[in-house]
């Protein structure tokens, strides 16, 4: 499964959007590179094709949530060192859940948009995007947010994410191999990258359909745009 951002062309009306300033919202800064780019592609390069294209595969279908017959998306663009996403998430993603997704009516789909300026948001994504090609990304997510003050100024904060996922049902010598080998940082800069080409410069940003959500804001914003994507799915649908 492919999520609607990564691998689709954006309607043109999101080429122009930019979200710079936005209240309750982290501004992103472009640019921001995956580290130790050198040895990662090689790293990735030695891999076989057929072991990689399928690690892949694996954490990018884990990273969404939800029914596959679902045809309305909620798509999250999000960094795990960014504050307002960490209250969009604590708040505002449990009813989304609740009322949405366990009922059958939307997917959820979360891409990688670690800012620059966060120190420890690369490591933050790589440990939950290894940890989704085990099936584990949502429960790894909860424990990065739920820690996000411990961690977010650690000099070391790949032993912390290595500590926090030891207490989850992994295969953890697979996912620490995924980590040191930077396996899934070209999927991370792909979701940057797709990132800054659409305009998005704040997190937490979402795409619902058509319309555009930015920053941590309330259920009831959610529920509207949700609301109104799914009347509209209901009316495009073939009646045969």
């Amino acid at each position: 499964m492919h999520l609607p951002l990564r691998t689709s062309r954006p309607p043109t009306y999101l080429l122009a959007l930019a979200f710079a300033a936005v209240a309750g919202a982290c501004d992103s800064l472009p640019g921001a590179e995956s580290p130790a780019s050198g040895a990662t592609a090689a790293a990735v390069q030695a891999a076989p094709d057929s072991a990689r294209d399928a690690l892949v595969r694996r954490a990018d279908n884990g990273r969404i949530m939800g029914s596959d017959s679902s045809t309305v998306w909620l798509v999250v663009l999000s960094d795990f060192q960014c504050p307002y996403c960490k209250v969009w998430h604590d708040e505002t993603a449990p009813l989304i859940e609740r009322e949405y997704v366990r009922t059958g009516r939307i997917r959820i789909a979360y891409l990688n948009l670690p800012i620059s300026s966060h120190r420890n948001a690369w490591p933050a994504h790589e440990s939950a995007m290894c940890a989704a090609e085990q099936g584990a990304f949502w429960p790894v997510a909860d424990a990065i947010f739920a820690t996000q003050r411990r961690w977010k100024d650690l000099a070391d904060a790949p032993a912390f994410f290595d500590s926090l996922t030891s207490t989850l049902a992994l295969d953890h010598a697979r996912l620490r191999a995924c980590i040191a080998g930077g396996q899934l940082r070209p999927l991370i800069k792909a979701d940057l990258d797709r990132a800054t080409r659409i305009g998005v410069g704040s997190t937490p940003s979402f795409f619902i359909g058509t319309r555009v959500l930015v920053g941590a804001q309330p259920y009831e914003a959610f529920k509207r745009a949700l609301d109104e994507a799914l009347a509209e799915a209901r009316t495009a649908k073939p009646t045969g």
